[in-house]
């Protein structure tokens, strides 16, 4: 005999052809439960690489031409540096006519002349580092503490001015400040002072470069650190206040460290263009009076594999600057992973 709870409904309804079944999770003694039902829904959920395309495929449309660039311009270039191992005679074979091992390298290595170019690369790329990168952070954290917008505009257009300007207008305003019927010259000789010839004096050319690095890229630079002050909470601001922080203490305990991120993946960058000085500035600006201090590795490999017509000692050049700059970036990026916990990838 069935004995019936009194408080059951009469039927149960029916379930439904598209119903779908909850069940209960089993208790300590009960049968496990099968999870493959589970496990099937979740995946049907999922969208796959190719149903992505699929739908948003005009989104992606947008990629192609960006891809086709990188391809022609980036990737299929480093097919050439085969000839830095090659001997590349004009009017030969695009990847050299005979090999010739590590015999470019070995001439690069004992070419005192390289040496020179090297270091000088890097004291320009250490003095550019050192000097010119930080600029930017300061100024963005003294424009984030005025109060007049009118002000503040002011000296944003002024300082993002420069960047705008073509780099041969750079170098031409350098070279009538610094010549010595020049700006600079004309001031000296009206205080009594002696003209000094800044380029054609190799110890002036530093000075002079780096300056022009700090006129023209600082105020742009600040542009990603303002945007980075942006996303920084007001209330942590106030509660600082209310602990009796000052302006100095909330910069250092709130405003650095909620830019770092920033800084770090922009300091990454720059140690990976440390070996690549700028080339078009130096260009324009050095001459053969200043080489022991202006000329740098891309100006000696334009020289020598542009106008002289050496092609594989160049590229054996080239190639061993381009390692030293992806070891640097590589180094930076573990080193910063593993230090302050933010990294570029």
């Amino acid at each position: 005999m069935t004995i019936r709870d009194p408080l059951a409904p009469e039927s149960a309804p029916a379930e439904s052809a598209g119903a779908v079944a909850v069940q209960k999770p089993p208790g300590p003694g009960g049968p496990p439960a099968r999870p493959g039902r589970l496990r099937g829904r979740s995946k049907g959920h999922q969208v796959t690489w190719r149903q992505a395309l699929r739908k948003d495929w005009r989104l992606y449309t947008f990629l192609v031409l960006p891809v086709v660039f990188l391809i022609i311009f980036r990737y299929v270039p480093m097919l050439g540096n085969v000839i830095a191992f090659r001997r590349f005679r004009p009017g030969g074979s695009m990847f050299g006519d005979e090999w010739v091992g590590l015999y470019y390298v070995e001439m690069f290595i004992n070419d005192p002349t390289f040496w020179r170019v090297f270091t000088n690369t890097l004291i320009l790329g250490g003095l550019t580092l050192i000097i010119v990168f930080p600029l930017p952070v300061i100024l963005a954290l003294l424009l984030n503490e005025l109060r007049s917008r009118k002000f503040k505009r002011f000296v944003q257009t002024v300082t993002y001015l420069p960047h705008f300007m073509s780099i041969v207008i750079v170098a031409g305003v350098v070279l009538q400040l610094t010549s010595l019927n020049g700006t600079i010259n004309q001031i000296l000789a009206g205080v009594g002072m002696d003209q000094i010839s800044f380029m054609q004096d190799p110890s002036w050319f530093r000075p002079i470069y780096v300056s022009s690095e700090i006129w023209q890229t600082v105020g742009w630079g600040t542009i990603l650190y303002l945007a980075a002050l942006t996303t920084i909470d007001d209330q942590l601001y106030e509660a600082a206040r209310i602990d009796g922080a000052n302006r100095w203490s909330q910069t250092w305990h709130i405003t650095l460290p909620g830019i770092r991120p920033t800084m770090v993946v922009l300091l990454i960058l720059n140690i990976g263009q440390f070996m690549a000085v700028g080339f078009e500035k130096i260009l324009l600006l050095y001459n053969p009076l200043i080489y022991s201090t202006a000329d740098v590795i891309s100006t000696y490999l334009y020289r020598v594999g542009i106008q002289s017509g050496s092609y594989s000692y160049s590229t054996a050049i080239g190639l061993f600057e381009a390692l030293i700059g992806l070891t640097l970036v590589l180094s930076a990026n573990a080193i910063s992973r593993r230090v302050v916990g933010s990294s570029l990838w």
